[in-house]
């Protein structure tokens, strides 16, 4: 049954577009605070319905937790409390299971999660998305757009795009101007059908558009001249920004968010990246689990203040490393703002010294070398460790430029990544035809950084 049938849902999320849109434009701090707040307490007796949660706060008074700031209270809820506790104490008391969906990670980093969700979260999580689209001038009912996204099945995807969440929307809107692609497909039939459409807009992977803008710059798909690209899912390196930027002659514009707690924060005009705070609270954490005030990159932990079916408190299975920042934009956005994303902690380079490198200081250095020679004879590449002192860079060349040569360019990345990393590390650079190594069982891009070792 389509959920926007029912008027009590319809009327909710109706009300929820009209409040929600402008929020972070509209209020002051303060007031901001406030409403964090009460949808936070609101979650939180929610989730007491949830049997995970009632057993994870037995010693909790939660009567104590009288807003947001009490929050480092409770306790962490981790992968394996959620994996543990499928299907029975993920879901509320006295809900009715045939009325959730069922939405699951990629399980890049070892075995899938999987969450439930219901049609008002669904939408609420869309309106995030719309808000992003909003910012950039961007409208999704107008602007015909081609979405790359993983339509595997119980993916979050699968089940927004093509599941239950846009196509309920169609008996209102024609969404003509929306035309969505798997990320398996062949990247050359996409950029086929994309060039028939026409977008104004492209939005995926940042590995998948990158295919794209290299097919482009052998030739193909010439006639694909979008206003915009957004990405997301994956770490956008600058190589990658720029590489797409080039290829596409327009700006792109990337988003940050995750299956379990979407959207999380995204690019503004002014290229911050403004945390969604009155959709999600984010903790920022060092290696002992305290709050930092430095800026450095730190794990996280995610709260998700909106919506039914499976809560998200205090969540720390997003291993991603941020960097928090103190600084204020003059976009019009309230919110805070985060300097970088580094990347996934599970793909941190462990050095024998103990060192930690997040990926982004990693992915940067093929740009550095590229714009150096101003050439892009990089198409792609992939760090691979195997060890802690074996580090091995795969790397599609594009034999039509001829300089700079293929062995001073080894030696240019060698020396910069030897750099970073120190002698004691062997560097094994390899060219290769295309870049296949993947992680088992996703639908997604090759990651640009891939750790072997063991993360504790």
């Amino acid at each position: 049954m389509n959920s926007l049938l029912n008027p009590w849902i319809f009327s909710k999320i109706l009300k929820s577009y009209i409040s929600d849109i402008d929020r972070i434009r509209r209020y002051d701090r303060k007031k901001l605070e406030r409403y964090r707040d009460k949808v936070f307490l609101g979650v939180l007796k929610r989730a007491m319905r949830v049997p995970l949660y009632r057993k994870k706060y037995m010693d909790v008074d939660i009567k104590s937790i009288r807003g947001i700031k009490d929050i480092e209270n409770l306790p962490i809820i981790t992968k394996d409390d959620l994996r543990n506790g499928f299907p029975d104490d993920l879901i509320p008391e006295g809900s009715n299971r045939n009325k959730l969906y069922m939405v699951s990670t990629s399980g890049s980093t070892g075995k899938p999660v999987t969450i439930f969700t219901e049609p008002y979260t669904m939408f609420k999580t869309l309106i995030g998305f719309v808000r992003i689209l909003r910012e950039h001038n961007i409208s999704w009912r107008k602007t015909r757009m081609s979405i790359i996204a993983d339509l595997s099945a119980e993916s979050a995807e699968e089940a927004y795009f093509t599941g239950a969440a846009i196509p309920s929307l169609k008996p209102f809107f024609s969404l003509d101007n929306m035309k969505m692609f798997h990320v398996g497909d062949d990247p050359e039939r996409i950029l086929k059908e994309m060039e028939r459409f026409n977008p104004e807009l492209i939005g995926g992977y940042p590995g998948t558009l990158k295919i794209l803008a290299i097919l482009k710059n052998r030739g193909k798909g010439q006639n694909i001249k979008p206003k915009y690209i957004g990405t997301s899912g994956a770490i956008l390196d600058d190589y990658t920004r720029k590489y797409i930027e080039d290829a596409f002659d327009t700006k792109v514009f990337d988003v940050y968010g995750a299956t379990e707690c979407s959207p999380i924060a995204f690019e503004c005009k002014k290229g911050r990246y403004h945390l969604q705070s009155d959709l999600c609270h984010l903790e920022f954490l060092d290696e002992g689990d305290s709050t930092l005030e430095t800026e450095k990159a730190t794990s996280i932990l995610v709260t998700r203040l909106f919506g039914g079916g499976t809560p998200i408190i205090r969540y720390s299975g997003i291993s991603d490393l941020l960097v928090p920042s103190d600084e204020d934009c003059d976009c019009g956005i309230i919110t805070p703002t985060i300097k970088k994303i580094e990347g996934r902690k599970v793909d941190a380079i462990i050095l024998p010294d103990g060192r930690m490198i997040p990926p982004s200081s990693l992915t940067g250095i093929p740009y550095k070398i590229m714009h150096r020679y101003r050439r892009n004879k990089i198409e792609q590449f992939q760090i691979i460790q195997h060890d802690y002192d074996k580090i091995e860079i795969l790397l599609v060349i594009n034999k039509e430029i001829k300089q700079p040569k293929t062995e001073e360019l080894f030696n240019s990345m060698r020396k910069e990544y030897q750099g970073i990393m120190g002698n004691n590390v062997d560097i094994n650079i390899k060219e290769v035809d295309k870049i296949t190594y993947k992680r088992e069982g996703t639908a997604t891009p090759p990651p640009v950084v891939i750790s072997k070792i063991k993360k504790e």
